[in-house]
């Protein structure tokens, strides 16, 4: 099996809002701010190829689906769809990809999923291969959105999903569609039934647990900077449930030495948790890119 790295559109969102109750003073130090206050974010995916004999996409960016006036009011950069050249870069296209796993269905992880924007076109699904693998809870939110996040859903992908015939919902650690190959587990700190993706490492350790795998942390940690405990941000629904998630995700993560995969960071697409003599959790073996890497290196 090997993993990439693959780069969707990026996007400018309101620094505050990103690091949620911590002051500006404190995180101007990890990212620079435009005058605008605002701070340069990725929307990375991870592609696995040959996991269990299946190509598979963890999550798809945001994609180049907004029409112009809405693509700059939530600061997406790239006019051009970046996430399906960056799978062409590794030799794939959309529709070899037999299963598309998606942690939930806000737009900046689901919004790659739809061909760009046409004018006189509505929105278009992309993928026509693919199996859709979704949460149970997080499916029965994005269909009935709370006011809070209505706005972070894209109100005709669940129709569009439903209509292939290809949408497995899941409640429980595995998928039809993927086997033992990637096991879920589930957050509600940021959105209902977040679900994190694990690509299961090929060592067991002593006490019979899967080790050495891969994380796809989703929003419950969207860069090495947040993987400080106390930081959260603006847009999770809460931040106190978010915390103690996030300690028993990196507890757990640094116990099997899985590593955490980032979609939001910039310069960090896979690192290895660390925690320090005052129990502070950080990363190290920081890579920027996957290119065909495999699995156990």
């Amino acid at each position: 099996m090997k993993l990439w790295s693959i780069v969707g559109n990026s996007q400018k969102l309101d620094g505050g809002a990103m690091f949620g109750n911590a002051p500006r003073a404190l995180w101007a130090r990890w990212v620079q701010p435009d005058a605008h206050n605002r701070i340069d974010l990725a929307c990375r995916a991870l592609l696995a190829q040959d996991l269990g004999g299946k190509t598979v996409l963890f999550e798809t960016g945001i994609g180049a689906f907004f029409e112009p006036k809405l693509r700059e009011r939530y600061g997406v950069v790239e006019a051009e769809h970046v996430l399906l050249d960056s799978l062409a870069q590794a030799g794939v296209s959309h529709e070899d990809i037999d299963v598309v796993v998606l942690s939930h269905l806000h737009f900046d992880h689901a919004g790659g999923l739809l061909a760009p924007w046409a004018e006189g076109q509505g929105p278009r699904l992309l993928f026509p291969n693919a199996t859709f693998v979704v949460g149970a809870a997080h499916w029965q939110r994005a269909r009935q959105p709370h006011p809070r996040d209505r706005a972070s859903f894209i109100p005709e992908l669940p129709g569009l999903l439903e209509a292939t015939g290809r949408l497995e919902i899941v409640e429980g650690e595995y998928a039809k569609a993927l086997g033992e190959t990637v096991r879920f587990r589930y957050s509600d700190g940021h959105t209902p039934g977040l679900m994190l993706a694990e690509i299961v490492g090929p060592e067991r350790d002593a006490q019979g647990r899967p080790h050495g795998g891969v994380a796809f942390c989703a929003d419950l940690i969207p860069g090495r900077f947040w993987v400080h405990v106390p930081i959260t941000m603006g847009y999770d629904r809460n931040a106190e449930l978010l915390i103690d998630e996030k300690r028993a995700f990196l507890e757990d993560a640094l116990a099997r030495d899985v590593r955490l995969f980032f979609t939001h960071d910039t310069d960090c697409a896979l690192a290895r948790v660390t925690r320090d003599e005052q129990g502070r959790f950080g990363t190290t073996h920081e890579l920027a890119e996957l290119k065909a890497r495999p699995l156990a290196a």
